[in-house]
This record gives structure tokens, C-alpha cells and sequence, in this order.
């Protein structure tokens, strides 16, 4: 007779995320988090590929009655084999630099056809591979990068499609820094002015009118915003098309959110609001539309595997020490973000404790919780800091020479390292003497 196994989720009954407890030891899917952390060492990151895949296909069904193409914006997470997992799906990719370009190519070559390129300064060089590799759309965010792109494609002998990134001036409740809709953002082209800018365009044989653009923000929550930025899109889209424009594309951008908390979440429900909230907006635009998601693909798919070095007492406060740091996780220290901190071996009981969550990096911003209410824990266990596959490895750095982590990705019961952990020659390598 086989042995019952216990399974519990560590969040509230709709659970997102791929994390579950089975005989009180948490899981990534199948995989034992333990039994990784013992292979691969910590700080580690964790990825469940069956996760990813589904957050893309909510996507998918979404937006299946009409033509469109779902441009999973690489800065989120830039794994190649995160990129290949999503390229074989049929995914597009959003990219900002000529190293996620090359990341794109490398990871699944195919899909270089349908690539966005967006970003405010691309160099040359950029501009010259983006044209050599034949990409769908450059998103083009100044007057003067307009005209660059024109010079090279004509030195080049080629056609560049482009959209112009507009600024719709429309306000998005999020962070600051991740907000990227309103006139005083340093992205985009104000609304008012595109028509004019398309005019000229449209004097140069190099240059292709083929779309328009927008992008608001990251980690917006309230889709009601999506909607007003593409009412005034479609409303320019028209005028274009009056002037004479083949406008083929929309681009929608990205910036759908999650919940980082404990609280009950569908992503389903997420996907499906927004969805309609965006064909509200497009009215009876006919343009394919283009969707740059990234953080709603990966973010809860992923987490950091951490081991407790210490724990500390400084008067009335208490610190959790880990091996993770903030050149590992930025996120808490940069934007003030939360993630949910929950123990490997489940709790017996409901006895807590409060403490501030940190690093070993000579920074008092390295913290990744502050007077965070946790279950009894010591050190040499493990805690797992869910929600961290968006921005979580793409941001880390090497900062007090930290050799940055190790990334498996988890396939059901099939683990597979697809980041080695740096070593301290890595480090050294570029270096001179």
C-alpha cells in the first residue's frame, strides 16, 4: 500500500504560485527544495517551467479571437532557457539592448521575427544588429533616434518597421520608478506631436510607419488605465490612417500585476479583466496586437532559496541573517517591495516571532523584510522568498564580490540547472594587473 503523501499550500486557497508542502517539506511542483539546496548549494533560484508555460497560455486564450502576438518582455527574467521554454510556445520577445537581442538569438533564433525593440537610448551597434537580424518593430521613442534609424537602414539597405512609443499622459497607480505613462517620464513621444513626427517619416524610402505604441508602467494593478491608453491610441491610429499610413500593429506594452502578498489571487481572472479592459480600449481596431508581459509570466513561477546563517539580537530587535543578499534580491531595498517569506520545513505549530529578514552585504538596505512576522526558525534552515522570478536574477550584481546565484528550472520532477553558481575566477577574469 503506498504511503498517503500530505499536501498543503503555504497561501491562501487560490494559490498561483508552485510552491506546495508534501510530508511537511515545501516542493517546487515534484521537486524537494531540499534535496536542490543539498545539490546545488544557496542562495539558489528555483523556476517552475509548467508555471511559465501556463501564465503564457492564459495569455494565449485571452486574446485568441482576434490576431496578435505575445512579446514576453526579456528584461523580466533573460534566462535562455527560460527564453527557449517560452520561444517554443510561440512567444515574441520584447527587448531593450543588443544583448537581449543576442539572448533572443541564441535561445530560440526563429523567433528574431517577431521582436520588438523598445528603450530610449539604443546605440548604434544596436540598431545595426535589430536591422541585420530583420525584427518585427523597433519602438522608437525620440525624434532623434527616428533619424538614426533612418541613416542606418539606408547604410544598411534595409526597411525599418517602427511604431512610435506615445506618451498618453494616462496615470498608473505603481511605484515611481516603474511608472512610465505620464509627460514628465523620460519615455515615449507625447501624444499631440506623433502625427507630425509620422508625416516626416513617411518621406524616407528606409523608414516603414507600421505601427504606434504605448507602455504605461509596471505592476499596475487596475486595468481601467490599459483601456484610456488605448482609447487615445486607436484615436491617433485613425488620424494616421487618414493620412495615408499602413498602420499593421498595435503595441499594447505590458505592465499587468500581481499580488506579492498572501492574499487570495486568480490569475486567471487577472488575465481575463485585463483582456477586456484592452478590447475596450481598441474598439474595432483591426491592428495586430502586440502584448510585452513579463512580470505576470515569471515573477511567481520563481523564487530565492535561502539558508539562515544567523540569528541576531541587537535590544529589541531581531535579525534572521541569510546567505542571500542584496546583490542576490534588489527589489525590497530598491522599491520597498514585499515577498512572502515562508520556511522549507512546514511549522508544527502557530507559535511566531518577529524579526527583520537581511543579508550579509555591508549595507543597512540590505534587508529583505523588516519586523516580518515569522514561524520558529534557526540557523541552517531554509526559507524560500516566493514571487521573485520577475527582476529577481536579472537584477543581481556582484557588489562586496558576491559571486551571484545559481538558477534550476523544474519540470514536474525534472530538475535541470540552467545557471551554474559564478565562481570567484569568473569575477576576475575581465580584471587587469
Amino acid at each position: 500500500m503506498s504511503k498517503k503523501i500530505a499536501v498543503t499550500t503555504p497561501q491562501s486557497e487560490v494559490s498561483p504560485r508552485p510552491f506546495a508542502y508534501r510530508n511537511r517539506l515545501l516542493h517546487c511542483d515534484e521537486a524537494d527544495l531540499t534535496a536542490l539546496a543539498a545539490e546545488h548549494g544557496t542562495p539558489l533560484y528555483v523556476y517552475s517551467a509548467q508555471q511559465i508555460s501556463h501564465r503564457f497560455q492564459l495569455f494565449e486564450a485571452a486574446f485568441a479571437t482576434r490576431p496578435h502576438t505575445i512579446c514576453y518582455a526579456v528584461k523580466a527574467n533573460s534566462s535562455l532557457a527560460i527564453l527557449r521554454l517560452l520561444g517554443k510556445q510561440g512567444a515574441g520577445f520584447d527587448i531593450v539592448s543588443g544583448g537581449e537581442l543576442k539572448r533572443v538569438r541564441k535561445a530560440h533564433k526563429p523567433a528574431l521575427k517577431k521582436v520588438v525593440f523598445s528603450g530610449v537610448g539604443k546605440q548604434l551597434w544596436e540598431i545595426d544588429a535589430a536591422l541585420e537580424a530583420d525584427i518585427l518593430l523597433f519602438n522608437v521613442e525620440s525624434e532623434a533616434e527616428l533619424h538614426l534609424l533612418a541613416a542606418r537602414a539606408k547604410a544598411l539597405g534595409k526597411t525599418a518597421r517602427f511604431a512610435l512609443r506615445v506618451n498618453p499622459d494616462v496615470f498608473a497607480e505603481t511605484h515611481p520608478y516603474i511608472s512610465t505613462g505620464l509627460s514628465e517620464h523620460k519615455f515615449g513621444i507625447g501624444i499631440k506631436a506623433a502625427r507630425s513626427i509620422y508625416r516626416s517619416a513617411k518621406k524616407s524610402k528606409w523608414l516603414d510607419p507600421a505601427g504606434v505604441s504605448v507602455h504605461i508602467g509596471s505592476q499596475i494593478r487596475k486595468v481601467d488605465p490599459f483601456a484610456a491608453a488605448l482609447t487615445r491610441v486607436t484615436s491617433l491610429i485613425a488620424d494616421l490612417r487618414h493620412d495615408g499610413h499602413n498602420i499593421r500593429y498595435v503595441d499594447a506594452g505590458g505592465g499587468l500585476g500581481i499580488d506579492y502578498g498572501a492574499t487570495a489571487f486568480d490569475p486567471a481572472k487577472q488575465v481575463a479583466k485585463y483582456a477586456a479592459a484592452i478590447t475596450k480600449g481598441l474598439g474595432t481596431e483591426p491592428a495586430n496586437l502586440l502584448l510585452e508581459p513579463g512580470r505576470f509570466i515569471v515573477a511567481q513561477a520563481g523564487a530565492l532559496l535561502t539558508r539562515i546563517l544567523y540569528i541576531k539580537k541587537n535590544g529589541t530587535k531581531t535579525f534572521v541573517i541569510t546567505d542571500a543578499g542584496i546583490n542576490d534580491l534588489i527589489r525590497p531595498a530598491l522599491y520597498h517591495a514585499h515577498h512572502e517569506i515562508i520556511p522549507i520545513k512546514q511549522p508544527a505549530g502557530k507559535s511566531t516571532f518577529t524579526a527583520d529578514v537581511v543579508g550579509p552585504v555591508c549595507e543597512s538596505g540590505d534587508f529583505f523584510a523588516r519586523d516580518r512576522i515569522l514561524p520558529p526558525v534557526k540557523p541552517n534552515d531554509l526559507i524560500l522568498l516566493l514571487d521573485a522570478g520577475a527582476y529577481g536574477m536579472s537584477q543581481t550584481s556582484n557588489y562586496n564580490s558576491r559571486p551571484r546565484p545559481a538558477e534550476v528550472l523544474i519540470d514536474n520532477a525534472t530538475t535541470r540547472l540552467i545557471r551554474r553558481r559564478e565562481t570567484m575566477r569568473d569575477l576576475l577574469a575581465p580584471e587587469l594587473l
